[in-house]
Parts: structure tokens; sequence; C-alpha cells
């Protein structure tokens, strides 16, 4: 989502002293992280990917494959990514700021911050707060309705103030604002353009001012100057190249770019190894604010917080297109990881095993060939419950999964009947009756091995 300890940009320029005086003493990359890393570009997983490590003594990095799957350059920490969702965090760093301010109040209802005459939801007499959406709890959903992309490969260009406006006047919500938590890219969207109204400028321009500058992170922005996209990481769907995200209302979801030297000075500043002007704004999106999903995870502003027996690691991921990311850090122990990689398939497992190895990495496994007719012996619906089936299809010489309601994921071969995943960490195990035909399968995840007849 090279091996160097690098000063260039600005940016890390407040982090030159603690890199000259305490190098030997910095945070190693795990062995065994360089080792994935390897493995996953040989097998394909991945184009290219850097993972960064930071402490109080600076910044490493490590770096496998290049900026494109058929050509292009190594790349290093000074490629460009799409960050994604981990824009959500500087989103709520700019609320944070703005709160300490006294600008906002958490508890102000968004409608507030938005042009006369805009109508927000709400239900039971709750409203939407800028605390809500910012620890994911406003009773929105994660997608407006309204989002009909002219590019599928682009898909939230054009999606303009007009369109999220119209779509939130119109939404009823399904439960009070507060409720429960629930996932949501329009909800954080809607917040990083209030918030941008309320100072009557762009996104981009409240990201650069009141975060990007006081940081000094010359490398992250949303519009790519020509420097920067001369060193463009090219995003990837697996082989395939992908087209970048360009994003407009909804861009405080997702629509930041930067480079894994910026990011490790960033994340060098949210566990405060080193001092910024941001630092109590920091600490507020740092603090609790709901449970997220489970007993094991909980939020703040923008930062879930997995609670671990022996840490809490504060992190964020990201996807795009083409892209995956992944920043965290041990508040404790002020050790942090940055992964950037200009591929689709998941890094979140680096970035959690660097800070907890006791979290495991994913095994990398190779794809065998297989004629792409051998595939129709596995097209067909296996029900894991009366209402839950794994479907089977197949779309020329490729192979999906699908479960019900869900999105298909590709599927690859690792031996005869063995299939693994690499957009989620699964395998498909087919079996054959004494006649040879395929009679079932069994999905491996999470541990678990669970049985699906094929259905006639």
């Amino acid at each position: 989502m090279n091996v160097t300890v690098v000063t260039r940009h600005l940016g890390t320029a407040l982090l030159a002293l603690a890199l000259a005086r305490g190098a030997s003493a910095q945070t190693a990359i795990p062995d065994d992280v360089r080792a994935s890393l390897r493995a996953r570009i040989a097998a394909r997983y991945l184009v290219g990917v850097v993972v960064g490590v930071v402490d109080s003594a600076g910044a490493r990095y490590a770096a496998e494959g290049t900026t494109a799957i058929n050509g292009g350059q190594p790349v290093n920490e000074h490629s460009m990514y799409e960050i994604g969702s981990v824009t959500k965090v500087f989103t709520a760093l700019a609320l944070a700021d703005m709160v300490r301010r006294g600008e906002v109040a958490l508890d102000d209802p968004v409608r507030h911050l938005l042009p006369e005459g805009s109508t927000v939801p709400s239900r039971n007499g709750r409203e939407i707060t800028l605390r809500l959406l910012s620890a994911q709890r406003s009773g929105l959903p994660r997608m407006p309705g309204n989002l009909s992309p002219r590019d599928t490969q682009n898909p939230y260009a054009g999606y303009d103030g007009a369109h999220l406006l119209d779509f939130v006047r119109g939404y009823t919500l399904p439960r009070d604002p507060g409720e429960r938590y629930e996932y949501s890219n329009l909800g954080v969207g809607l917040l990083g353009f209030a918030l941008a109204q309320r100072g009557h400028e762009s996104y981009e321009a409240m990201i650069a001012r009141r975060v990007l500058t006081p940081l000094r992170m010359n490398s992250t922005m949303v519009t790519l100057t020509p420097e920067a996209r001369a060193r463009l990481a090219h995003g990837h769907d697996g082989e395939r190249p992908a087209a970048n995200w360009d994003m407009d209302a909804l861009a405080g979801a997702g629509a930041l770019r930067s480079d894994p030297e910026d990011m490790t000075a960033f994340v060098a500043a949210a566990m405060l190894a080193r001092s910024t002007p941001l630092d109590s704004a920091f600490a507020l999106t740092e603090q609790v604010q709901f449970e997220a999903g489970s007993p094991a995870m909980d939020i703040g502003l923008g930062w879930h917080i997995l609670k671990r027996p022996t840490m809490r690691i504060i992190w964020h991921n990201g996807g795009t297109g083409g892209y995956h990311s992944f920043i965290g850090f041990d508040p404790a122990r002020k050790i942090g990881v940055v992964v950037l990689s200009n591929s689709t398939q998941s890094v979140d497992d680096i970035g959690f095993h660097t800070l907890d190895p006791s979290i495991p990495l994913t095994v990398a496994q190779v794809a065998i060939s297989m004629a792409a007719d051998s595939f129709d012996a596995y097209v067909g619906r296996y029900p894991l419950a009366p209402a839950l089936t794994l479907a089977v299809i197949r779309d020329g010489d490729t192979l999906f999964l699908q479960l019900t309601a869900q999105p298909r994921f590709r599927m690859w071969p690792s031996a005869p009947d063995e299939f693994f995943l690499r957009d989620v960490d699964a395998q498909i195990s087919f079996v054959r009756d004494g006649t040879g035909r395929v009679a079932s399968l069994v999905l491996h995840q999470n541990g678990r091995n669970v049985p699906a007849p094929r259905t006639p």
C-alpha cells in the first residue's frame, strides 16, 4: 500500500535531528515482513509496495516491485499513491482543529454548516452531528444511492455538491443517529464537504491550510502537480492497470494522494513522536468515542482502535480502484507503520503484523495454469445456509466466487480442485463424487472449514 532514511522533503525536516542522532536505535522492519513483500511481488499479488516503520528515531523503508506491471521504475519512499480512506483521518484532524479553535463543536448538527436551505434527515429528535459523522455512527448508508458513474473506472468523478445534498435531503434514516456503528463513505464525505463549506473553501484548500501546511507535508495532495505525477505508482486491479479516482463532493472520504515519506511523518506526528502545531488536535482524534462494531474495536474521530492483549493499535486503511493503504501505530511504544501499494490486494496484515507479530501474515500462494474450459466443472451454486449461497461463475478465462449480496472475487488455481482468493484470505477445495463430478466445496477461512453441497 530500498532501505533508506531520507529527509529530502520539508515534511520530514522536523525529524532530521532525530534521524541523525538515532539511526542505530531505529525500530527495524522485521525480516519476515521483508520476505513477505518479496513473496507477494513474486506471486504477482502486488505490483509494488513500500513499508515504512517510524519511531522517535526516524523512519526506515522497505520496498519491492515497480510503478507499473509492464515496465515502470522501482518503487521507493518517494513514489506517489492514492491513499483512499486513510483520507478520513485527515478529515477528522481538520474537524479536531476547528473544535480546538472554537469554530465548531463536535455535537453541532451538520446542517448548521451546509448551505442555506439544505435538509439533513433526523430521527426521533436526534440529529446527525459532526461527531457522529466522523465516528461512523450517523445512520447514513455506506454509499449514496444516486451515485451513477458515467465511468465505472472513475466512479466518483462528477458527483458534486448538488448530487450530495439532493441525496441527503431525500434519505430516510433506518435508525437513530448514534445508535450503532456503520462504516459510511457518504458520511465522512458529507463531513468533509460541510467543514469546507464552513470555511468557504474547497476540501483540498481546507486540508492544505489546516493539516498539510502545519505538518509540512509537501507530497500529500488531491490534485497531482506535474512533479508528483512523475512519481506516481500506477494503480492495478489484479494484473490489470486501473484508472485513478477523482473525487468531488465526497473528497473527504478518500481523495488524497501521498508518498511513504510524508505518511511516516504524519504517523510520527499522530503518535506524538515529534511536536507539531496539531498535537492537541491529534490527541482529540485519538480519544475513544464509541465501540466500532465489536468489543475488540473502538473508534475515535476517524481512527479505529484495535484492542489487543498487550497493546492498542490505532489505525486506518484505504483502497481505491488500483491501490491499497494502511497506517497504524502503537501509542504506548510510539512505533508506527505505513504500507502503500499500487494494487487492490489488501496489505492490512503487513501493517498489523509489523506492530503485533502475533497477528499472522497472509501466505502468498502461487497460481498454476489451467485450461479455461476446465473451469466449467466447478461452475454452480453451493448453499452455505438457507439464505446464503456461494456461486462459482466462469467469465471467459477467469473463475469467480460470489456470496449472496456480495461482490464477486477472482479465484486462482493452486492445484487441481484447489483455489485461493487474493482479495480476502480464503481458499476453496472442490470435492468430487465417485463418478468424478464436482459434488461440493469446502470454504477454508478464519481457521474454519465450511462444507457446501452443490445444488443440482
